[in-house]
């Protein structure tokens, strides 16, 4: 993120502190609201660990962070729960997983509508005015919106370790369907798939591990085109930052 906006020379001191503030307390209360919601399906052990609170420091993974910070993609934190423990471990587990990007989303329309309000105002101010107070407010709320879209959409990628890993494997059957439902074509010819339509859910956990291996090998890419400058989009960027964009225009208005 920081690296993009430095290689286009646009990057200044209240726009380094409202990105590392804003997404602080955006990954705060994104693990927040996994553990809430974990002990509202029946689960203790957000509480045992002490992890029931919106309080940033408890949740902060700080490698991932600094390097989600630095370049856009990282784990910011983990929320220790347990859907075993939960009234239903199915749903239990596939809420949990899409509370940390549903509660990124409602600050990003929260925000929106401020921002709505009150950016002509800032806008004049610091531009007009050289506020910096009202240019760093400006950045807060602008990052608010963008960060965390980018956190929704981010962690709605079904690879693991991700949430939308996660809320595929809650949605999955757990058990093994009939072979016949499988169509002849495909168990002769696609063994792997077929293989994965008997039993969904097990497979999709066996095929965690390549998932982040899938997922590490487009970070690589991506940074490989960003750095090379090709004529290609990055993966990424289709992923990412084109559906990030357009949500974070809709939601501004522009």
């Amino acid at each position: 993120m920081l690296l993009q906006f430095m290689r286009s020379g646009e990057i200044n001191i209240p726009m380094i502190l409202a990105i590392i503030l804003v997404l602080f307390f955006s990954m705060g209360f994104h693990e927040y609201a996994h553990c809430l919601m974990a002990t509202w399906w029946g689960d203790p052990t957000p509480r045992e660990m002490r992890r029931l609170t919106p309080n940033p420091l408890v949740h902060i993974y700080w490698p991932g962070f600094i390097m989600f910070l630095v370049v856009g993609f990282g784990i910011l934190g983990q929320a220790p729960v347990n859907p075993r423990r939960m009234r239903d471990p199915r749903w239990g587990s596939f809420w949990t997983s899409a509370a940390g990007p549903l509660t990124n989303l409602l600050f990003a329309i929260v925000a929106a509508i401020i921002f709505r309000f009150v950016s002509e105002p800032l806008t004049r101010a610091f531009v007009l005015e050289g506020s910096m107070i009202a240019e760093f407010a400006w950045y807060v709320l602008f990052f608010s919106i963008s960060s965390n879209v980018l956190l929704f959409v981010f962690n709605l990628l079904p690879f693991f370790p991700l949430d939308g890993w996660r809320m595929v494997l809650a949605l999955l059957p757990g058990k093994f369907l009939d072979r016949t439902q499988v169509p002849n074509a495909i168990r002769k010819n696609a063994h792997p798939v077929s293989q994965f339509l008997q039993s969904p859910a097990f497979k999709w956990q066996e095929w965690a591990q390549a998932s982040q291996f899938v997922l590490m090998a487009l970070v690589i890419i991506s940074l490989l085109v960003n750095n090379m400058n090709l004529p290609i989009p990055s993966p990424l960027s289709l992923l990412i930052s084109q559906p990030v964009s357009a949500i974070t225009q809709l939601l501004m208005g522009r």
